[in-house]
């Protein structure tokens, strides 16, 4: 379902896939993080990484009554602070969702799926 946005000139209408991209890009601009990992479970122990035309495939959005939620599915670089990693791009998806597209985002949570060397 869609979410809704009114302005004086009409209406804005923001799918979940439209947020999900967005998620997705903001948190790639983030340093420490080497890709978006596939919300499917892990093969062999191993999270997929995902390419930049998957994005969303690594974001969930969830929207209950008025809520709206972003859960994040992450492989960040060896070598980094997974907690400051993990902030930062909670930071940064709050920022660009609320800040810059409008909309309320009450929650970012970030999953890291696993830890790869930065190529």
């Amino acid at each position: 379902m869609p979410i809704e946005l009114s302005t004086e000139n009409g209406k804005i209408i923001v799918t979940d896939e439209v947020i999900a991209v967005l998620a997705g890009s903001a948190a790639l601009e983030c340093y420490g993080l080497v890709g978006m990992a596939s919300r499917k479970q892990l093969k062999d122990g191993i999270a997929e990484l995902l390419g930049r035309e998957n994005l969303s495939r690594g974001v969930e959005v969830r929207r209950e009554n008025d809520r709206l939620d972003i859960d994040l599915h992450i492989i960040v670089s060896y070598g980094t602070k997974i907690s400051v990693v993990a902030n930062n791009v909670q930071t940064k998806v709050k920022y660009i969702l609320n800040d810059v597209v409008g909309l309320h985002v009450d929650d970012v949570h970030i999953f890291v799926q696993g830890v790869r060397v930065a190529r």
